[in-house]
Parts: C-alpha cells; structure tokens; sequence
C-alpha cells in the first residue's frame, strides 16, 4: 500500500490528510522534509510504498474468503455502496468482489482508470457485471459455480418431497386456523381487560358471568367451525408416493446429477434429457437417458436443471405441457425464465399440471399479485437454492481462490470473458474464429438427442507450421459452439478445456501441413463427433461420425461439406437441410412452401453424388420456419429428410 501523509503546520491550528493509492510493481521508501518559511509551515511527506494489492469486497462475503484473501492483498470491505462511492473507490483497488446485488457498469471499469485487473461474483450468474466494458478494460471476471452444488441439489429434493406430501399448504392451513381462533376470542378478552380496569366487578358480576359464558361458548364454537371448516383436515391434504414413480431430470449437469443420486435413494425411477451428459456417467448412477418429447412424456415428477440461453427460454410453454401426463408434478431450482409461468398457470387450472414447486421466477421477486406465486397447488421459496451456511462458506472460498489466482496471473478455470488479444493475431483470425464457433454449433445441432457428446476430434488444414499458427483460440471456439447452446457458460480461451472437461468432452487436435503459400492462416477446419447418432443421416462420414467442414471465402464462414456430401454455402442466419432424390421442380417446390410461409430465403444450394441420385439442399433462412412448414417439406414424395439449424 502507498500512503501519503502530509501534515501541514501553521503558528497555530493543525490540518491532516491521507492519501492511498497501489503500485505493484515498486517498493520504495522515501522520506523528504522541504522547510518553507515564507508563509511560516513546515511539510513533511512521507510514501510507504507496499507491493500488496488491494481487493474491494463491496458485499459480505464468508469469513473463510476473507481470511483467504488477507493472506495475499489489502481487503477493503465496504458494503452497500452505491454507485457513486463504488466509482469513486474502485480507482484505488485491483480486484472487486460483488454478490448480485452490485452493479458494475461499464463506468465502473472507466472510473477504475485501468487499474481493475478482476472481477470476482461470489455466485454463478453474472447479469450484474457487464462482461463487454469488462473485456475491453482487460479485467478478467470470474465466478463460483460449484460450491452450491450440493445446496441446490438438496434445495430441489427437499422442494420435491414437500410437494409430494403438501407440506407447505398443510401447515399454512394449521397456522391459519390457530390466527383464526386468536381473533375471534380477542374482542371478548378485551372487553374483560375493560371491565376489570373500570372497577365495576360488582356492578358488573352479572354482565361478566354472561361475558365468560359467551367466551367459552364461542372457544367451543370456534373449534367446532374450525375443524368442519378443514383447518385440521388431514384427508384434503393426503399426498402422493415417491416410490417407483418416475423422475424426469431436464439438463443432466452437477446439480441434475446429484438430484438424481437423491431421488434413486428414495426410490424412484430416473430418466434425464441433456445433449451433452456423457451415457457412461449416467449409467453409472442407474439414469437412462432419453429425448425431450419422451422424458416429458412418461415422467411422473419433472425436475428443471438446464441454464437459461435462447434455446430454452419458456422451453416449458403450452405446447410441451400439452404432452405431459396429466396430473404431472413439476420442481424448478433452476432459472425462472425456462417455464412460461401464464402457460403454467394454465396447466395448473386444468389439472394437467397437479402441482409446481418453484424456487425460481422470471421476475425476482415476483409481484405480490403473482396467479402463479398464490396458485393453491404451488410450493414457492424466495430463491434459496444456495442459500445454506455451508455452501455461502465455499463460494466465499472459492471466489477468494479464483481472485488471489488472478492477481498471480494465474489462469482462472472459472473466468467467464476472454482476455484481449493482440489486434494484429486477432484481425487475421477473426473469420477464422467465426467459422470455428458456427461449425461447433452446427455440428452439435447434428446429434440426436440422446446420444451424448464425448469426443470430437478438429482438424486445421493449413500451409503454416504449428509453431506459426496459434490455434488455441480457434479450439476454444469450436467448444464455445459445442457447449453454449445448452448452455449458461461463457466460453473463452481461459476455460474452454476446462468448461469441456467438466461435461466429459475430449477434444484432440489434428494439423494437416499443407504445401504452397502460408499467406493464408488455414485452408479449412473440419470438425467430427463420434460415437453419436445424427438426427440427419447423411451428416454422417463414411466412417461413422458427423462431420462439417468449412472455409473462409472473402473472409466470410462458408460450409464445405457434411458427412461426404460436398456443398458450398455462406454460415449466415439459420439453414435447413433436405436430403431428397434429386429431380426436377425440387427446388421449386420447397421454394413456394416457404413463401406461403412467409419465411425469407438467402440462397438455395444443391450438392449432388450424381443426376437423379441422392441430393442434399440447403436453405439460408432468415426466420425460423414453424413446424408447420418444416412438415409441409417433409411431406414432398421425394424429400426424405429434414433438418433445420440455427447458427
């Protein structure tokens, strides 16, 4: 730490002040003493230069964190900041840990004079930061995703079993009933405390053995009408078993698979739906893996774990209500957003849905007049997932390790935004990197559902040696497409392999040395998914994996190839592919489906093996065809497969 101290003395009175600022990279201690005697005061500065850093700790973070933290840098802990004290402090500080009730804008990063090297959110989400004014600043941001595992997992459990047996509304009823009785009895002993304090007992002796009859009468009365009234009703609140029913488990991460290790021990029979859980893992603890339709079609209890990205924002709307057994039950401690809570609502009144218990809402809180929150057939809890001594002490900790790592320069495996790279490198590959991510996208908008993600093997070709082309940003793109579709997690060049590791998926590499100029980063990228079934059978190679391939034309994302079939397409807006017979008025034909549909094609494209043989077209849309269009084009005689893909 670097102090000022000045103190300043006239022939009479004293001022004093400090000043704080850091400097890393400098240790040195000055003493300077300047005698000025035209004005009759003397100045002694004196600097303490420390090597610590300082860490702003504008939240209350557990004491174990704390003391982690103290044992490498200057810990500040100043809570409830507003925004401009938070502005005015973070210039003195090189690190800042926040909750999610701190915002930290981009004026945040601008006031810190670049002095802010890391961010660090005791938690997982991370809305509160803004992650681009973050990246342009240099400061890395970090979070704490694994420490409340098990409190979440033990929250959904706790929230599925409490519905099963209508823990909360039995005890509402109970505790309603007693408030009952106590404000009916109140006004009689009131006017007994009236009557005592008058003085009149004498006077009043008969009034008051009419009082105290009247009381016991209507304690008696009230207990009668209480009980007809069901405030002791133990047969409307008669549950369901957990024993052999089915749970469904919607994203098969940490917190779903220790959801399901739970559930197994209670009993009950799990099935789960995730694109990306390896089928080995979930063998292991007795979890079949199956497809969306068919979890939420069979199950008896469903249970939310999947993050909240565009692909399953109000996932569970009308229409996959629709296909669940009536009478199903469902718990979310995941993220509000995933369920269209009108829609719920909806399913709740006309029984299809019995019962919900929810610890997460799109709008946090809710609104005191929430249908949904006041449903009679509803659980709800303020958002407690994490909320248990034990996990609050481990995100502490592991946030304090992610920042002091940080500081060290060390990589942090949870930092959720890519550092800067140089304008230069990045100016070259910047088709390149795109490519990388659309192909990883596609590839796995390929596999059926399923099927499970577990190896993937990218292949550069490229007339560069691996000493001249750095493909480790490009690697940590095509995981960034694999992974983010299903996914709440940033992926950049300093988690990618571990973001990949985490779900069980082995990425190898694979350089092709090509001869001619190396002007030209790379000539094209393939990527392969093994062991995988594909939703579109002619993605598959000859070999047996999906395979895409594709090149930079005009530094623009072209697709080259899918399975061995070659094509030539930008990787723009969204595609559908159609494998058919090649023949006559095909291209017509799909063209006029889509125009009644009133959904705008880019381009039309066919790749054929031969004239009337095997053919596969592909479609640039700019919006998403319904069903109902994609099913008008499967009907054509000579289509036989369909597929449509966001990219």
């Amino acid at each position: 730490m670097a102090s000022w101290n000045f103190m300043v003395t006239p022939t009479k009175p004293s001022l004093s002040w400090k000043l704080s600022f850091l400097s890393p990279l400098t240790t040195v201690n000055v003493t300077r003493r300047q005698n000025r005697t035209a004005k009759g005061f003397v100045v002694f500065a004196t600097v303490f230069l420390d090597p610590k850093p300082t860490v702003l700790v504008a939240e209350k973070l557990g004491e174990a964190g704390l003391e982690l933290l103290k044992t490498f840098a200057n810990v500040d802990c100043s809570y409830n900041l507003d925004h401009e004290e938070l502005c005015t402090k973070i210039s003195l500080c090189d690190a800042l840990i926040v909750r999610s009730g701190t915002k930290v804008t981009r004026e945040v990063f601008e006031r810190s004079g670049g002095r802010l090297k890391v961010v660090g959110r005791a938690g997982v989400g991370i809305d509160n930061v803004d992650l681009s004014a973050a990246t342009e600043h240099g400061c890395l941001v970090v979070n704490a995703p694994t420490a409340n595992t098990i409190a979440a997992a033990e929250h959904g459990i706790a929230l599925l079993t409490a519905m099963a047996r209508n823990i909360a509304q039995a005890d509402a009823s109970i505790k309603s009933g007693l408030s009952s009785l106590f404000f009916m009895v109140m006004p009689f002993l009131m006017l007994q405390l009236v009557i005592y304090r008058a003085g009149g007992l004498l006077y009043c002796c008969e009034l008051n053995f009419v009082l105290c009859y009247a009381l016991q009468f209507s304690v008696q009365y009230v207990s009668v009408v209480m009980i007809n009234k069901g405030k002791w009703q133990r047969s409307k609140y008669v549950g369901v078993s957990l024993v052999g029913k089915t749970l469904a488990v919607m994203g098969f991460g940490k917190v779903g698979s220790e959801v399901a290790r739970r559930a197994k021990g209670l009993g009950m029979h799990v099935i789960a739906h995730d694109p990306y859980a390896p089928a080995d893992r979930a063998r292991a603890i007795g979890v079949d893996l199956v497809s969306f339709e068919e979890a939420i079609s069979t199950a008896d209890f469903i249970s939310l774990h999947m993050p909240l990205t565009p692909a399953t924002s109000k996932m569970f709307n009308d229409e996959s209500f629709s296909q669940m057994k009536k009478g199903v039950r469902i718990v979310n401690v995941a993220r509000g957003g995933v369920i269209d809570e009108e829609a719920l609502v909806r399913a709740l009144d006309s029984g299809t849905v019995a019962q919900a218990a929810l610890d997460v809402f799109t709008e946090e809180p809710p609104s005191k007049d929430s249908k949904l929150v006041l449903h009679e057939n509803v659980t709800v809890t303020p958002h407690l997932g994490a909320s248990t001594t034990e996990a609050q002490e481990g995100v502490a900790i592991e946030v304090a390790e992610a920042v002091v790592g940080a500081l060290k320069g060390q990589l942090a495996a949870t930092a959720v935004n890519a550092p800067m790279l140089p304008a230069a490198i990045l100016s070259e590959l910047a088709p390149f990197v795109t490519l990388s991510e659309k192909l990883g996208r596609l590839a796995v908008q390929l596999v059926a559902g399923g099927s499970g993600v577990q190896s993937v093997k990218v292949t550069y070709a490229s007339a560069r040696g691996p000493d001249d082309l750095d493909t480790r940003l490009l690697r940590a793109m095509i995981t960034k497409g694999l992974i983010e579709p299903i996914s709440s997690v940033f992926i950049n060049l300093v988690n990618a392999d571990f973001s990949a590791k985490q779900r069980g998926l082995r990425i190898t590499e694979e350089r092709i040395l090509l001869e001619g100029s190396p002007e030209n980063p790379l000539e094209f990228i393939q990527v392969q998914i093994a062991n995988v079934e594909s939703k579109f059978s002619i993605a598959m190679s000859d070999s047996g994996e999906i395979k895409v391939e594709g090149r930079v034309k005009d530094r623009k994302p072209h697709l080259t190839k899918i399975g061995s079939f070659g094509v030539d397409v930008s990787m723009e807006g969204s595609l559908i592919l159609c494998r058919q017979v090649d023949q006559p008025g095909m291209v017509g034909s799909v063209g006029s489906i889509l125009g009644e549909e009133n959904v705008n094609v880019s381009f039309m494209s066919v790749g054929r093996i031969a004239p009337r043989k095997q053919a596969v077209m592909t479609i640039g849309v700019d919006e998403e065809p319904s069903k109902e269009a994609l099913k008008r084009i499967e009907e054509i005689p000579a289509v036989e497969e369909i597929v449509f893909l966001k990219l």
